[in-house]
């Protein structure tokens, strides 16, 4: 893309958004909020005499529509069972999805709440009791259209797009030795655990995607979803030094086993999940480095300095793998 080019969320003025949201039958009283999203716009719009909606439109040409409706049915088959998650609004006629001059969209009830106090491993044990009660109905079937999490797309290819588009000159081959080590002893624990099986996760677990109310947990934003070995919607909770992560795992277990068994051999994708998320992150910012939100919100990406740090960062990932996993109390 040109740098005169026109982004496509560049479309998404008010009064093309206010367009679509009435198209639905909600009359908008003129406020708009943009809010925090990146790989979709995200805006919380009033509406004439009701509480105000959020209104998620999504990054043209990432998902396909049978993709997104799977998202959706796995959201409405949660809150149906009374899981605290966030579903789209569905219209008169059992919609989620809508189309407005060639974007997809859906709207939301708008939820409030804070982000999980992650120290407190009280939180923690609640909140693998939900994660449990989400996996016991993930894994009751498999999704059709959504992807599954591999070293093949969350890292390989993402290598490859790196190293041949972004890297600097002067460090791709280091990038290149390191990242070919790295993914070698990433597919090797993924060979001797490949007898873990996948289920449909959340994808993207952290604080970030959480509210927290009334002391409990509501998950938002499964636009990430995809078939994946369950520790992928654990793992990301944990942080500190090892006896602090081995105090956090065990909380959540703990929780977790209450409504559904956790495998203890999934702790060895840990740092597998860990490097792979690492990968792709910066592949990300990389192939969204044409939308103006990106540098305009990630201004040290793509510098010489962040590409040799990021380099630091997975060589302590390729001796992390190296040891030993953690345990459960």
């Amino acid at each position: 893309m040109s740098g005169n080019s026109v982004h496509p969320f560049e479309q998404l003025k008010p009064d093309f958004l206010m367009a679509a949201i009435e198209s639905q039958g909600h009359w908008c009283d003129g406020r708009l909020l943009a809010l925090n999203s990146y790989e979709n716009r995200v805006y919380q719009v009033g509406i004439e005499d009701q509480q105000p909606l959020i209104a998620k439109f999504y990054r043209p040409n990432r998902w396909s529509e049978a993709q997104i409706l799977e998202e959706h049915a796995f959201c409405f088959e949660l809150f149906e069972q009374e899981l605290p998650v966030v579903p789209p609004l569905r219209n008169e006629q059992g919609q989620s999805l809508f189309q407005h001059d060639g974007f997809h969209f859906s709207l939301f009830e708008r939820k409030g709440g804070h982000a999980p106090e992650l120290d407190n491993l009280d939180n923690l044990l609640i909140i693998g009791r939900l994660m449990g009660r989400i996996h016991s109905i993930g894994a009751s079937r498999a999704f059709s259209h959504r992807p599954e999490l591999n070293s093949q797309s969350f890292g390989h290819s993402c290598v490859q797009y790196i190293s041949e588009q972004f890297i600097p000159a002067s460090l791709k081959p280091a990038y290149d030795s390191l990242c070919r080590d790295l993914l070698q002893a990433i597919d090797e624990r993924l060979q001797q655990t490949q007898e873990i099986p996948l289920i449909r996760t959340h994808g993207d677990c952290h604080s970030g995607n959480m509210l927290w109310r009334d002391d409990n947990p509501h998950f938002v934003d499964f636009d990430d979803a995809r078939m994946a070995p369950a520790i992928q919607d654990l793992w990301m909770f944990l942080s500190g030094d090892r006896a602090r992560k081995t105090a956090q795992i065990s909380e959540l277990v703990e929780g977790y086993n209450e409504f559904y068994d956790f495998h203890p051999r999934e702790l060895q994708l840990v740092e597998v999940l860990r490097s792979l998320r690492m990968i792709h992150y910066a592949y990300w910012l990389a192939s969204r480095w044409q939308d103006p939100a990106f540098p305009m919100n990630f201004p040290w990406f793509n510098t010489e300095r962040y590409w040799g740090e990021h380099i630091l960062e997975l060589r302590e990932q390729l001796a992390a793998l190296e040891e030993p996993t953690l345990t459960l109390f």
